[in-house]
Order: structure tokens, then sequence, then C-alpha cells
């Protein structure tokens, strides 16, 4: 009796601690990005839905059908040979429900790696960069930075510039999109955009030592016209973000909300753009690649002369 006094006990408080809990924030999305990453969720969880049931219903008939019975001890069950249709089926639909989340997982990820679609702006770029155990916002658009903070205007597309002075860090907005590394001597592009006005929490999801479970900042989506009255209290009202204070603020530790005027990235610049290197590298290899053929050309012309 005490036994099952504790497993009811268990039983109502985990209903009780359970009516409380939000739907989870990554499948209550935001922004564009975010609704293409809850769908592929959504969509994944369907299917393995789909295959589970379908196994358990199948596994349920044939223990059913094929139960033991009150046969004679001398009954021999009948040679049935194996069935080419059903090894056919049985291998087809795992090869199909591998394509179809293979292709479906494809095309999202070049729809959420791209900018947004959909918007008249250019993307406000954003360099975000991580420390032990805080984040540094940089706009320099503006020329502001924030810590621990973002404000951003809604229906315009935000362009994060990620990278790290310290350890790999994971820069996540679940309501906004999925996470991207910011990593030291690199820097990752994160396309994001909110399309609903409102404050969404953000986190390093990376385990970066003891103080990694709080290192989290909020982000305020409000529409363009506040986010600019916002700009210009800063601008206003904010002390001049110096090198040494900078300096101050990346060593180890909790930090609350701080604004200042003015960005590291002149003092501080951060690591170089992989990606827009290998482009320059392309067009560098690829004007080479002309020079030589036009060197060529003039070369075999003059052999002709």
């Amino acid at each position: 009796m005490k036994t099952k006094k504790i497993v009811y006990f268990t039983a109502i408080l985990s209903l009780v601690l359970l009516t409380g809990c939000e739907p989870l924030m990554v499948l209550d999305p935001k922004g564009p990005q975010g609704r293409i990453t809850a769908d592929i969720i959504k969509i994944s969880i369907w299917t393995m839905a789909i295959v589970v049931v379908s196994v358990l219903a199948l596994y349920s008939y044939m223990v059913w059908k094929y139960r033991a019975s009150k046969q004679k001890e001398d009954y021999e069950p009948p040679h049935i040979e194996g069935s080419i249709k059903l090894e056919i089926i049985w291998t087809a639909i795992p090869i199909l429900i591998v394509a179809f989340l293979s292709f479906i997982t494809i095309k999202s990820t070049y729809e959420v790696e791209d900018i947004p679609k959909g918007y008249s702006q250019e993307p406000l770029v954003i360099y975000a960069s991580s420390s032990n155990w805080k984040w540094h916002f940089s706009y320099p658009e503006e020329d502001i930075e924030t810590v621990n903070y973002l404000f951003i205007p809604t229906d315009r597309p935000i362009q994060f510039k990620l990278y790290s002075y310290g350890p790999i860090s994971s820069f996540w907005i679940p309501q906004l999109g999925g996470q991207k590394y910011a990593m030291a001597d690199m820097l990752n592009t994160l396309n994001l955009a909110a399309d609903v006005p409102g404050e969404y929490p953000g986190r390093n999801a990376n385990f970066t030592g003891e103080g990694f479970a709080q290192q989290t900042f909020n982000v305020q989506a409000m529409p363009e016209d506040e986010y600019k009255e916002w700009v210009t209290e800063v601008k206003s009202t904010a002390e001049k973000l110096t090198e040494e204070k900078f300096n101050e603020l990346l060593k180890p530790g909790h930090l609350g909300q701080s604004t200042y005027n003015g960005t590291h990235l002149g003092f501080s610049p951060p690591p170089h753009d992989m990606k827009a290197n290998t482009e320059d590298e392309e067009k560098g290899n690829s004007a080479d690649s002309n020079e030589t053929g036009n060197m060529s050309d003039t070369n075999m012309d003059g052999m002709n002369h």
C-alpha cells in the first residue's frame, strides 16, 4: 500500500508540474528562419511517429496471428517460401523515408543559411562576440555597442557576424532560428529576422566552463521607428567605449546589461570573414587565369607575326 501511495503521489506531482510548462520555444517561432526550423522538427517528429506506430501495429498483429495454439505435439507447420513483393516493399519504404528527410533537410539548410526573403531593406549587420561569460554586440551602422542584450527592428533581415574572444560558444535565439558557433580567428555569419515585436531569450548553447549557464542575453524586437528612437537615445546618453574599458569587459566573470557609444571594432577588429576571403581568392584566381590566357594569346600572336 505504501508503494502504491508513493507512485500515485509522484504521478499527481508530475501532472501538476507539467501543467505549468510552456511550449518549447523552438516550436513557437517569431521569424521566417525560426518557422523553417520548427517546420522541419515537426515533419521529422510526425515521420518518426508514423514509423513507430506502424511497426508497433505490425508487431502486435504478428504476435496475435502467430501466437502459440493448442496443436498436437507432432504438428509441423507448412513450409512457406519467401515473397519477392514483401522484400521489395520493406526495402523500398526505408529508402523513401531517408530520401524524403534528406531532401527537406538539404532544402531547409540552404533556406536558413540565406538572407530571409521578402524584405525591402538591406540586412542590419551586428557583430556578436563572446567572452567568458558574456556577449558583446557591435552595431557598426549606428556606432554603438551593447553587452548581454540586443535591440533589433522587426521586418528587417539581421545579419550576425559571430566570433569569440575565448572558447567556442554557440549563439542561439530559439524563437528566431538555429544556433551557430562563435569561434576565435574565424568569422561565421548567421541570418535571422523577427516578424513579431517582443522579448526573446538568447543564450550560449555550448558548454564553456563554470559560468556557461549564466551566459544569456535578451533580444528586444521592435518596430523600426522605436528602434531608431533607441539608437538616438543611446548616442546622446551612453558613455564612450574605450580600449581600456573593453579589456575590462573581456575579463572572465558575469556582468549585467550595459550600453556604450562607439564599438570595439576599431581597436579590436574581428577576424577575417572566411567566406569573403574565399570569394576574393576565387576572383583573384579567375583574374590570374584570364591574365595568363591573355599573355598566352599575346605570345602566340607574336610568334605568328
